[in-house]
């Protein structure tokens, strides 16, 4: 049973940076993806970044340029660079292994002025 652990969460101001990294227990072989979703209060949770064990990325429209995925594979984690942060970023931030039901208990950012 793979189990996830998300942090780097934070209050930052509109155009700063922050990076949030998602830990596995456990070792993940085999193919995989790790998504990063979030959840905005009162919003459906979304897509914002995946990553796969071969280190393609996906990123949703409203990030891109903005975003980056990268992994840890000695490390079993994964990481959400984010800069340029804007208001509109503001959610709870969760990872998940794709196809599994494995989520992390995710990490707040605010991004306000």
């Amino acid at each position: 049973q793979i189990q996830l652990a998300e942090s780097g969460g934070g209050l930052v101001q509109p155009g700063e940076s922050l990076r949030l990294s998602c830990a596995a227990s456990g070792s993940i072989v085999g193919a995989y993806v790790m998504d990063w979703y979030r959840q905005a209060p009162g919003k459906e949770r979304g897509l914002v970044a995946g990553i796969t064990h071969g280190g393609t990325t996906l990123y949703a429209d409203s990030v891109k340029g903005r975003f980056t995925s990268s992994r840890d594979k000695v490390k079993n984690t994964v990481f959400l660079q984010m800069n340029s942060l804007k208001p509109e970023d503001t959610a709870h931030y969760y990872c998940n292994l794709r196809g599994t039901n494995a989520w992390g208990q995710g990490t707040q950012v605010t991004v306000s002025s």
